[in-house]
């Protein structure tokens, strides 16, 4: 089983090391042709306008979609949740509507404001989850049918699951974190091999995934 990372623009090769450290085959997605066989793939952080300029260029719009609506999982990260919300506030079409959620960009501020905070998301277990920030977006709305994993202490939403597309306003990958990539690898498993995993529903886990 591989799970691709789209390879295009952004921090990518930090989800390649965080699959490869917890045994997971990865693919770089450059072209439409690199999804072929892959059982997930993972949206990292970066410019969205230039991923959404480069997706366009290189035909990756429809394969991508086509992937999620077979099933596979898809993480975004940060530029990824940009990617994936169907609304950005009016401001540009959305780019791969997956999850129903309006995503206001850069809510934080600049690089300079950028941070670091614990988070509960109890769909990974009781431990925090360290999640680091840097010109994150937020969700500042989301559908009936999306699970919200995870709140910040005043209660905006930095964590989301709509089915099989899950998504981060913060960058797990950055602080050595592996729970969010063990969901996806066993997700993956699930789509690659029905009845393998522990998501055949593909809704959250309600028990703890793995470890840190």
């Amino acid at each position: 089983m591989k799970i691709g990372v789209l390879a295009i623009q952004g921090a990518f090769i930090e989800h390649v090391r965080t699959l490869r450290s917890i045994g997971i085959d990865s693919v770089e997605v450059r072209l439409p042709a690199d999804l072929e066989g892959v059982a997930g793939l993972i949206l990292p952080g970066g410019e969205s306008t230039a991923q959404r300029r480069l997706i366009d260029r290189w035909g990756l719009r429809e394969p991508i979609l086509g992937l999620a609506r077979e099933g596979a999982p898809l993480f975004g990260t940060c530029a990824g949740m940009i990617l994936l919300a169907s609304d950005l506030g009016g401001s540009e079409e959305p780019v791969l509507p997956l999850i129903d959620m309006t995503v206001e960009r850069n809510a934080f501020g600049r690089q300079l404001d950028s941070f670091e905070a614990e988070l509960d998301v109890p769909v990974l277990g009781h431990q925090p989850v360290h999640g680091i920030f840097i010109r994150a977006p937020i969700v500042e709305r989301t559908g009936p049918d999306v699970d919200v994993l995870s709140r910040l202490d005043d209660g905006r939403i930095v964590a989301v699951r709509e089915r099989n597309v899950v998504a981060t306003a913060f960058h797990p990958e950055l602080a050595g974190e592996t729970r969010f990539h063990r969901l996806i690898a066993t997700m993956a498993a699930e789509h690659a091999d029905p009845g393998a995993g522990a998501c055949r529903a593909h809704r959250p886990t309600r028990g703890a995934v793995g470890t840190r």
